[in-house]
């Protein structure tokens, strides 16, 4: 595999994470991206840089962050978001990666596009749930700021530096597995 190609996965998976935070914002930043001439998109995906898919995803943009800034509503927009957050994790990697067979990058685009923006939205749902019980969703408007800068910082680091994804995602599960090697230990010592 070259390293074309594997920076193209990661921009891939970096900007599908960032799906997670918010749905149309990578998909803007992809948009722009592609209109200045700094990223290319695969052969079928051109429509995504094109002048019409900017006007629709600056339009979604905007409603989208107006409307997780309202608690209640917020919680009734990530019954939409959590599939919609998978189908633009894997249409953003679908999007990116290019000179792979179509089974493998279909493939890709499914498991590590929607898996990890599946991840992403699954955890920002549950803070947003978390946030809503201890402060009556006050806090909520706090978080709805966090996921918009998660998502925009993560898509312009996956754009611009698609290095930075590689290395983030190996301290993330260098993290996790730490985690739980802990937790493990933590649960034999206090059952002996």
């Amino acid at each position: 595999m070259s390293a074309d190609v594997l920076l193209a996965i990661a921009v891939g998976i970096g900007l599908s994470a960032a799906c997670g935070f918010r749905v149309f914002v990578p998909l803007l930043l992809l948009n722009l991206a592609s209109r200045v001439g700094y990223m290319q998109l695969a052969p079928g995906f051109e429509w995504l840089g094109g002048e019409v898919a900017t006007v629709l995803f600056v339009t979604a943009t905007v409603l989208e962050v107006l409307a997780y800034s309202i608690p209640g509503l917020d919680h009734l927009l990530d019954l939409i978001a959590s599939p919609a957050a998978v189908l633009a994790g894997a249409l953003v990697s679908l999007s990116v990666i290019v000179d792979l067979p179509p089974l493998i990058k279909v493939a890709l685009a499914l498991i590590a596009g929607g898996g990890i923006a599946a991840l992403v939205q699954g955890a920002t749902t549950s803070l947003r749930a978390t946030s809503l019980l201890a402060t009556g969703g006050l806090g909520n408007v706090l978080v709805a700021i966090l996921e918009l800068v998660g998502a925009s910082v993560t898509a312009a680091l996956a754009i611009l530096i698609p290095v930075f994804v590689i290395a983030a995602l190996g301290l993330c599960g260098a993290f996790l597995v730490l985690r739980r090697v802990v937790r493990r230990r933590s649960e034999h010592h206090t059952a002996a």
